[in-house]
């Protein structure tokens, strides 16, 4: 690998080249799992109110809005390679400054930034993986995206966990343990970022940007044998010219406004179903809906994070054989389930084992359905000419429902209706509600997309708009 950087190419394979885009998403989960294992620290070091706490967390997902929109253009005009570097160096810069704030200001601004990283991340990686896998195991490289994340959110955990059990008081949490947390998002940036000059550019790109010889290099690099890559090749080369009409325009043509519709629906009810909240705020939860102490809260994360991670290999193994909306349908319910248990418990008053089985049930069919199939569909279902441009909105809307979840949640968790009125469990109401409506939509509207190659998504669209 090293020789591969130095020469200026790669010579890695579909599998190397795809773990390493998919450390994007391990540093997105390693945030998350920062964040979920210190934001109880920094909110008393600070001694945030509820809305500041939610603007503390949340803020990052404004920057990710900004990130993926910017991704789009980005991603066309440096190359979805350069987007990657730029947001590895972006993590750099809010690793480093996030962990010295002095401020609730100085911490926002500095998370701001990483959210302008991960913006950039999650719009370019599935996007970059999706345009170098072949059609036949493309959902199972997209995967491995989501499964980077929930390795990356896995870990803070594991180390928070190791200092509990040590010398490290509550006290030295508040004071100075989450800097260190923050701090240690440095490392895993700069391996990110010099790992990505070991990649090649995608082949799609290339043609786009009208580099042909570039282009069949690669393919010949990442395909089978010299026939597969020239059949490829044609293909590509025929998306491009079948339609020569800007990316603005051709978005709402030939169907695809539909499709840009599925994926803005999809991206938010990723969010919107309340993964993000019961992740970061998981401590919370497990403090004061189930009972457990700040620092016994521990112990059940570190199981979410194992039910998360097993689950996560289920979608890996079976999202090219079942296909994409069989787990949507399935996972979904199951998450309607997980979070209809955890809320009646908490309603009534009954919390325990049976409340934390509610949010494991829920975190675990996220994990093989509503994680990594979202991002597989969106990876995929738009065509060559408008990918970047399709990719750019529906991401940036999902990352706008994120921070809208993040920041929002303390407030409404906090607040006297769900107190008095739901006894802590409105939230998970709602989320559970949100589920149901995604089954329906996924049920109604959704189609079908494994095995088809990316340049036969423009005529499943076509088909879809004659229905």
């Amino acid at each position: 690998m090293i020789k591969a950087i130095a020469a200026g190419r790669s010579q890695l394979s579909v599998l190397q080249i795809t773990i390493i885009a998919a450390l994007g998403g391990l540093l997105l989960g390693y945030d998350a799992g920062v964040i979920a294992s210190s934001q109880m620290y920094f909110t008393e070091y600070f001694d945030l109110t509820p809305a500041q706490q939610g603007w503390a967390v949340g803020c990052a997902g404004f920057g990710c809005f900004l990130g993926a929109m910017s991704a789009g253009y980005l991603s066309m005009a440096i190359s979805r390679k350069y987007t990657l570097v730029l947001a590895a160096s972006l993590f750099a810069v809010s690793a480093l400054g996030s962990g010295t704030a002095d401020s609730l200001s100085e911490l926002v601004v500095y998370r701001i930034i990483f959210g302008l990283g991960i913006g950039m991340v999650a719009m370019a990686a599935p996007m970059y993986i999706a345009e170098i896998a072949p059609s036949e195991i493309r959902g199972r490289m997209v995967t491995y995206y989501q499964l980077a994340m929930v390795v990356g959110f896995i870990v803070p955990f594991v180390v928070s966990y190791l200092m509990t059990v040590g010398d490290s008081s509550h006290l030295d949490r508040v004071n100075w343990g989450w800097r260190l947390m923050l701090w240690s998002e440095l490392a895993p940036a700069v391996v990110f970022m010099c790992l990505l000059f070991a990649i090649p550019h995608s082949p799609r790109w290339l043609m786009l940007r009208g580099r042909e010889q570039q282009a069949q290099a690669v393919l010949a690099q990442l395909t089978a044998s010299p026939q597969e890559a020239k059949s490829e090749y044609e293909d590509i080369a025929k998306s491009l010219t079948e339609i020569a009409v800007p990316a603005r325009r051709l978005l709402f043509k030939q169907g695809l406004g539909f499709a840009l519709f599925l994926g803005i629906m999809l991206a938010v009810f990723q969010q919107a179903t309340g993964i993000v909240a019961i992740l970061i705020y998981s401590a919370e939860i497990f403090s004061q809906a189930l009972g457990y102490g700040p620092e016994e809260a521990l112990k059940p994360q570190l199981w979410v994070g194992a039910v998360n991670l097993i689950f996560t290999f289920v979608a890996i193994y079976t999202v090219d054989s079942w296909g994409r909306k069989p787990l949507l349908m399935l996972g979904t319910l199951g998450m309607f389930l997980g979070l209809a248990t955890l809320g009646v418990t908490v309603y009534t008053q009954q919390m325990g084992a049976l409340s934390l089985l509610g949010v494991l049930l829920f975190v675990g069919s996220f994990a093989m359905s509503m994680g990594p199939v979202v991002w597989v569909m969106l990876a995929e279902i738009f065509p060559n000419n408008v990918r970047s441009l399709a990719m750019s909105i529906v991401v940036s809307a999902q990352c706008l429902v994120s921070a809208l979840v993040t920041s929002g949640f303390p407030s409404l968790n906090k607040s006297s209706i769900n107190v008095v009125n739901f006894n802590g469990a409105l939230p998970y109401f709602i989320f559970a509600g949100l589920c149901l409506v995604a089954i329906l939509f996924v049920w109604r509207l959704v189609p079908e997309t494994k095995g088809k190659t990316l340049e036969e998504m423009g005529q499943l669209w076509k088909s879809q708009r004659k229905v």
